[in-house]
């Protein structure tokens, strides 16, 4: 690092990627999308791996001395620990950043990530352990929260802020794709292993490869994310304070209405986003007995057309405005949640198009949910505010919702489960209509 430079000292391997960089010419908004969309692949493939075992290993493994359902529901509940635990990373590495540097903060927090799950992978069952097997799942499910908070790296803002004027919309999606992506290969990984497993194996031993392929993905996404964050355009944002850390209480604080709009603004999307991947897997196949192959099948061809959806949502931004794709699929999401739950009951052609349907809207909606209102926020605490924004809109909006769901659609039916998705839509359209200055510039 320059004398010039008042940011800390970071890792070796920091170091020695600005000195290769350094002779390079500013990164282009194209190398930083692919280095964007890496990490965010590595990061939902974590995730879908975790959440899929929570449906169909955790409540046989962990908690066979219940019945299925309520297995399931306290599977959930472990599953929401990471969400509660995230802010609490980004303390936590926020601080390592400041003191030690960006590299060494994503190094650690990556690293902790894939231990944790890696710890996973080698869970001891109910019948060896007894009930430490939950408590540890716990323990490792925190681990998890804590490390997706460290690894927060501004790199969705660096590209934000490299975007042309007239393609914000467009480079706005482009984080969103890691969430299909990697539905997409823990959907394949887990129908693969069911398929070619017997019942006993698949539990006893199966279960445990997927998540040992993610400490593989993990290291890739770690390289290809400490190559952008040391190159000469992020340090350049970094010394002008547009992508350093700022205190987080005193953000918070004084960038408490920005921070609330954001974290509800982009509700509907993230209440659909479990309901139509975490959800009905659970419903199918603990209240219907269906085949869970198969539906691991219509989750991946849901996870392409969602692909497909985000990339329209990017061009549809450009030429509209962002804000009005966000209050538009809101809206159709509203309409959506009245009808569409109830299909899970409705055969396997039912089914298809709940999962369909509502994946093509989780890619409009979800496409340019991400950073709406980062440029709200003053350039020193962009980084930071960004960071807590994206925290609290998972906690609010995703974290108890497969929980929330199947309580509520075993104890009143799948209506109920559209009225719970009705008010994230009214959330975001009400975070859109109270902020006037929010919504101009979202536009």
């Amino acid at each position: 690092m320059t004398a010039s430079t008042n940011a800390p000292d970071s890792a070796a391997l920091e170091r020695d990627a600005r000195l290769i960089n350094a002779r390079q010419k500013d990164v282009a908004p194209g190398e930083i999308a692919i280095g964007v969309i890496i990490g965010r692949t590595s990061e939902f493939f974590d995730f879908f791996v975790y959440a899929i075992a929570s449906v169909l290993v955790f409540p046989q493994l962990v908690f066979p001395y219940v019945d299925a359902l309520t297995g399931t529901l306290y599977s959930f509940a472990i599953f929401a620990l990471a969400f509660v635990a995230r802010p609490f990373g980004t303390l936590l590495f926020m601080w390592i950043d400041r003191i030690h540097g960006r590299g060494t903060k994503l190094t650690i927090a990556l690293f902790l990530l894939g231990g944790s799950t890696i710890s996973i992978a080698l869970l001891p069952s109910y019948a060896q352990v007894g009930t430490l097997s939950a408590v540890l799942l716990a323990l490792f499910r925190i681990g998890q929260g804590v490390a997706l908070g460290g690894a927060w790296d501004g790199l969705p803002s660096l590209l934000s802020l490299n975007a042309p004027e007239e393609k914000r919309g467009w480079y706005a999606m482009i984080p969103q794709l890691g969430a299909p992506l990697g539905l997409l290969v823990a959907s394949c990984l887990f129908a693969y292993f069911l398929a070619i497993l017997s019942p006993e194996d698949f539990i006893s031993w199966g279960w445990r490869y997927p998540f040992f392929v993610v400490l593989a993905i993990n290291v890739v996404a770690l390289f290809a994310r400490l190559r952008l964050v040391a190159t000469p355009e992020f340090e350049r944002l970094f010394e002008s304070r547009e992508l350093q850390p700022s205190p987080a209480f005193a953000t918070m604080f004084r960038e408490r209405r920005t921070i609330i709009l954001g974290a509800f603004a982009p509700l509907a999307s993230f209440a659909l986003f479990h309901l139509v991947t975490v959800f009905p897997l659970s419903w199918v196949t603990v209240e219907i007995g269906e085949d869970p192959v198969r539906f691991l099948g219509i989750e991946a061809m849901g996870a392409v057309v969602c692909i497909l959806a985000i990339l329209a949502s990017g061009v549809v931004a450009d030429r509209v405005g962002r804000r009005a794709v966000l209050g538009v699929s809101a809206a159709l999401i509203a309409v959506y949640s009245g009808f569409a739950p109830r299909l899970l009951d409705g055969g396997e052609v039912g089914e298809a198009i709940y999962m369909i349907g509502g994946f093509a809207l989780l890619g409009l909606a979800f496409g340019q949910s991400s950073g709406t209102v980062n440029n709200n926020f003053p350039p020193e605490s962009r980084y930071t505010g960004a960071a807590i924004v994206a925290n609290a809109a998972w906690v609010i909006g995703a974290g108890f919702a497969p929980l929330v769901a199947l309580f509520l659609a075993s104890r009143f039916g799948l209506w109920s489960v559209g009225l719970y998705l009705l008010s994230g839509a009214a959330c975001t359209l009400a975070a859109l209509a109270i902020n006037k200055d929010f919504a101009r510039r979202a536009a």
